[in-house]
């Protein structure tokens, strides 16, 4: 069953960055080719693709997790750009800096959504078909769901669909390090890269667009990282075991459900 994978989608937005790196048409540190950005003295032109992925741009982008946000704020950036009335590449790259660029890492959706702008303009005409392409089929998932809005943009930092069997394949993807079925498809070292702890984050929490468990959160080893969406939608791969595990359901149970996948993971822990 197709379920939504919400913010999943972020991790997806990472392994298509993979897929670009590898076949050479950008690089990890390079400034990030966005022209509104490219003005002299703009400091934004020091953002780089790095940065994005680790979510240190410093762009300004309210959100739920901005402690000094005005409570009745703090969602109006996040939900906007989910509204249809915005092109939301457009509006994520117009956003002025809120801290220097790679100094303070913020879960915010302008830094995802913003690669998904220079995948855009990057691949063009193919950019529609190029997840199916380049990824999907050759990691054996069939149908995947990416919704765009209405300026046809990907919004993978939310709307998107796939069965638990498709997140688990992108987990195997990534349990062997970028190859699959002998053919590499992220660059060496990128399943290390999206798992160590971002420098701007206070905490050791997020790397490259992928959750980390440093802090404990699963009851499994610290060098598990994840994919997380909304309402307990969860891909763990988890290194050391060489284990990956997929929990996805409606929102309406995510809470019955984290705990109901805590029980399980500490139970796999206990029988391998």
């Amino acid at each position: 069953t197709q379920l939504e994978s919400w913010s999943m989608g972020k991790s997806l937005t990472a392994t298509l960055i993979g897929r670009l790196i590898q076949q050479g048409k950008l690089q990890l540190e390079q400034p990030a080719p966005v022209p509104e950005w490219q003005s002299p003295g703009d400091p934004r032109g020091e953002i780089t693709i790095r940065h994005l992925l680790q979510m240190s741009s410093g762009l300004r982008f309210t959100a739920h997790r901005d402690p000094e946000a005005p409570t009745y704020t703090r969602y109006l950036d996040h939900f906007y750009i989910y509204s249809g009335a915005v092109d939301a590449f457009h509006y994520s790259v117009n956003r002025p800096l809120q801290f220097p660029v790679g100094t303070e890492g913020r879960y915010r959706n302008c830094d995802p959504l913003t690669l998904g702008y220079i995948m855009r303009r990057l691949l063009g005409q193919d950019y529609w078909t190029y997840p199916q392409r380049e990824l999907f089929d050759k990691i054996g998932i069939r149908r995947q769901v990416l919704e765009t809005d209405p300026y046809g943009n990907f919004l993978l930092t939310g709307f998107d669909y796939g069965t638990a069997r498709n997140w688990a394949r992108l987990g195997l993807l990534y349990l062997q390090d970028g190859v699959w079925n002998g053919e590499r498809l992220l660059p060496e070292g990128w399943s290390e890269f999206v798992s160590t702890p971002a420098p701007a984050w206070k905490e050791p929490v997020y790397g490259g667009l992928f959750w980390l468990n440093r802090n404990g959160e699963f009851p499994l080893p610290e060098d598990a990282y994840f994919m997380a969406g909304a309402g307990g939608q969860r891909t763990i791969i988890v290194p050391s075991k060489e284990l990956v595990i997929v929990r996805m359901g409606h929102a309406r149970g995510a809470e019955a459900g984290m705990e109901a996948l805590n029980r399980a993971c500490a139970l796999l822990m206990e029988a391998i």
